[in-house]
C-alpha cells in the first residue's frame, strides 16, 4: 500500500451507503487516505435521507453525484469495499476487498438511516486503524 492508501466504496446505487461511507472516510481521515466510491448500477441521485442524516453531523454530500463503477476504479485502489453489489465488483490479484454487510436505506427515511450512518462510522473508524493507524481521528 502507498504512503497514502486509496480505497474505493462500492454499493449498486451509489446513492446511500457508499457516499456516506466515503464522506466519514475523507471526514475522519482527511488528505491520509484517498476515498472515491461507485456502484454498479447508479442512480440519478444520492438519497435525500442519507444526505439529511450526513448533514446531522454536520458533513454536508448533498453536491455528490452517484458514479458508475469502472474496472480502472478498482485497479486503481488498495481497498475496495463493498456494500451489497454482489459479484458485480472485478477482482484484481494484490487488491484487498471487504464485504461490509450493512441495510439498504434506499426508500427509508432519516430515522432508519440514522443507525445505518452510526455502523458505517464505526466500519470506517476500523478501516482507518488497519490502513492508516498514525492518522488521528
Amino acid at each position: 500500500m502507498a504512503d497514502k492508501p486509496s480505497v474505493l466504496f462500492v454499493c449498486v446505487h451509489n446513492a446511500g451507503r457508499s457516499q456516506m461511507a466515503a464522506a466519514w472516510l475523507t471526514h475522519l481521515a482527511g488528505d491520509h487516505v484517498e476515498v472515491h466510491s461507485a456502484g454498479s448500477s447508479p442512480g440519478t441521485a444520492v438519497n435525500p435521507a442519507a444526505v439529511e442524516a450526513m448533514a446531522e453531523v454536520g458533513i454536508d454530500i448533498s453536491a455528490e453525484t452517484p458514479k458508475i463503477l469502472t474496472v480502472d476504479a478498482v485497479k486503481e485502489s488498495d481497498v475496495c469495499i463493498t456494500m451489497g453489489c454482489g459479484d458485480t465488483c472485478p477482482v484484481f490479484p494484490g487488491k484487498r476487498y471487504l464485504d461490509w454487510k450493512l441495510e439498504d436505506p434506499a426508500g427509508q427515511g432519516v430515522a432508519a438511516v440514522r443507525p445505518i450512518r452510526d455502523e458505517i462510522r464505526t466500519l470506517v473508524e476500523g478501516l482507518i486503524a488497519e490502513i492508516a493507524p498514525a492518522k488521528t481521528m
